[in-house]
């Protein structure tokens, strides 16, 4: 398992050495703007991500249909996560090898990945019968499965998130 790590390894200390990472990580506000930019844009996407999910549950915005709750909110939560993805790599490239080191880092990543997993799932089957339950009380269970998954993944990456600073594992 280690000889598979070694070439990621290798990638981290190479950009770790790079002037403009090391410039990131030695400057004393730019970090901490990019670090409280990152955290305003996740909260920003998490809450819309969380909208549309209890929406799913059938536990929120309920006199609406979900395809206005999606349509209205889907270009919002792109921008914040578009900001997003673009602060947290600045992160990451400042500081990749205390990233390297961190489970919850690693955790994050997985969870990212499995909540774009659930995010395709629902669009290509529950969306795909959308006209069926839109305007429905309930939607069915499928969509309710991910909107629940989003709930607790999306917390679940939040919380590996602010664990960051706490548990370098080196």
């Amino acid at each position: 398992m280690a000889e598979l790590l070694t070439p990621l390894k290798q990638l981290f200390e190479w950009v770790d050495m790079f002037d403009s990472s090391i410039a990131l990580r030695e400057s004393t506000y730019t970090w901490g703007i990019i670090l409280v930019v990152h955290l305003m844009c996740m909260s920003w996407f998490a809450g819309l991500i969380v909208m549309m999910d209890l929406r799913l549950l059938g536990v929120g915005n309920m006199q609406t249909p979900f395809s206005q709750v999606q349509r209205r909110l889907f270009p919002w939560q792109m921008g914040a996560m578009t900001l997003t993805v673009i602060t947290g790599v600045v992160l990451v490239y400042a500081q990749p090898l205390n990233y390297y080191a961190n489970i919850f880092f690693w955790m994050k990543m997985i969870g990212m990945a499995i909540a774009g997993v659930n995010a395709l799932a629902f669009h290509y089957i529950s969306y795909e019968t959308i006209s069926q339950w839109d305007a429905g009380v309930m939607p069915p269970f499928g969509a309710r499965l991910a909107g629940f998954l989003g709930v607790v993944l999306w917390a679940g990456i939040v919380m590996c998130g602010r664990l960051l600073p706490y548990n370098w594992f080196k």
